[in-house]
């Protein structure tokens, strides 16, 4: 895979692909970590002397121009990282993109507008997203791939364009893919990959490929309560995917052929809403009241996880033990990330609502090993599937 360093980038339009899919409340920023994670690249890229033309997504708009979903307020916060101003062009292939890339000086950046705002980018027509992708890449006389959230997407943006310029990765998709061959390739042991969330649904893939890898497997979050339920446990009105309990029971039953440790919750708190102020108990997980509601992992489980991880020497976490946007719900959470910190293991956070979790709880970013800017792309990756954008970049 070609690197910056093997463009010649001076003088010369770069287009570079960042993921800037940032929470927005109106429009204020609630999490920058993405647009902070695209800040290196791109300051490489003018530090050379590079016109650097910026390109992300936000939300998913269907093609549709929607204000909720511009990247207005992404392209003032990215100008305050980097400490120049970021022109901005109102729309992606026409006439502002085009003014704001020409007006361009060495050294200098422009963001365009939210590239799901054109229905040919994310379109599953190869002709549609090939026609936009040519436009796209007119814009440039390079490519850098640097938008590791996007890279298991078959865009335009992601893997049409770099198919047309010439191309390289940028630092942060580096630094990502040379985590996830740890994480793969001989990871040191034990290896402990921690799982939450809401849904096994969304996760099945990975599961039945992390059997095969891991040495103790620790599952929280909504998830948990499917597992539990496949062992016959009453769940109350907790989070539960009946559809998936024979996957589940089949999922039990390989771990233990293959000796994999499959750790579940010992008790939860079981509250009597969906609601930051519910009220809730710790019970026994395999006794959770039938007119309540798991919402995090109890205290018992905190320290039964904190001892899954004392002696790891490569752990990977995607997922919340439980709904740690309410307080009162948190502290599963902030324990296992603690315990992460605590382990001296070679620790990656999985991206999404991990990170954004870490954040918000105000721990420090720099007491894991890695902190994943794709959430999807590296459960993909670890299912062991060809991400797209990683494959256009190879070529």
């Amino acid at each position: 895979m070609r690197t910056l360093d093997d463009l010649d980038v001076k003088g010369r339009r770069v287009l570079v692909r960042a993921d800037l899919n940032v929470p927005l409340d109106g429009e204020t920023i609630t999490d920058d970590g993405r647009i902070r994670a695209s800040v290196p690249t791109i300051k490489a890229l003018t530090g050379r002397g590079a016109k650097v033309v910026v390109c992300a997504h936000l939300g998913r708009p269907k093609g549709q121009v929607n204000p909720k979903y511009s990247l207005r307020p992404v392209a003032v916060r990215l100008g305050e990282l980097l400490g120049q101003d970021v022109a901005f062009a109102a729309d992606v292939v026409g006439d502002s993109a085009r003014a704001t890339v020409e007006a361009l000086q060495d050294g200098q950046v422009a963001l365009l507008e939210n590239l799901r705002f054109e229905p040919g980018e994310d379109s599953k027509d190869d002709a549609a997203r090939g026609a936009f992708a040519e436009k796209l890449a007119g814009l440039a006389e390079l490519y850098v791939g640097d938008g590791f959230g996007a890279v298991h997407r078959k865009h335009a943006s992601v893997y049409d364009v770099p198919r047309i310029l010439p191309h390289a990765a940028g630092g942060l998709i580096v630094a990502e893919v040379e985590v996830l061959k740890k994480l793969t390739e001989q990871p040191e042991r034990p290896y402990v990959v921690v799982l939450g969330g809401a849904k096994v649904s969304d996760k099945l893939g990975v599961i039945a490929n992390l059997l095969t890898k891991v040495d103790r497997l620790l599952i929280g979050g909504g998830m948990a309560y499917t597992f539990l339920k496949a062992q016959g446990h009453e769940v109350g009105r907790s989070l539960l995917q009946e559809d998936q309990l024979d996957q589940v029971r089949g999922f039990l039953s390989e771990a233990a052929e293959r000796g994999v440790e499959l750790v579940l919750p010992v008790d939860v708190l079981a509250a009597t809403e969906y609601a930051p102020d519910a009220a809730h108990e710790a019970v026994e997980a395999t006794a959770i009241p039938a007119d309540r509601e798991g919402l995090d992992i109890g205290p018992k489980t905190r320290e039964l996880f904190a001892a899954k991880l004392a002696d790891a020497k490569t752990v990977f976490w995607n997922g919340p033990m439980g709904v740690f946007e309410f307080d009162a719900f948190s502290g599963g959470t902030k324990a296992v990330a603690e315990a992460l910190i605590s382990s001296g293991a070679f620790t990656v956070v999985g991206g999404g609502d991990s990170a954004a979790a870490v954040r918000k709880l105000g721990l420090p970013e720099d007491g894991f090993s890695h902190i994943s800017t794709g959430g999807g792309a590296s459960l993909e990756y670890l299912e062991g599937k060809t991400l797209p954008g990683l494959a256009a970049l190879e070529e």
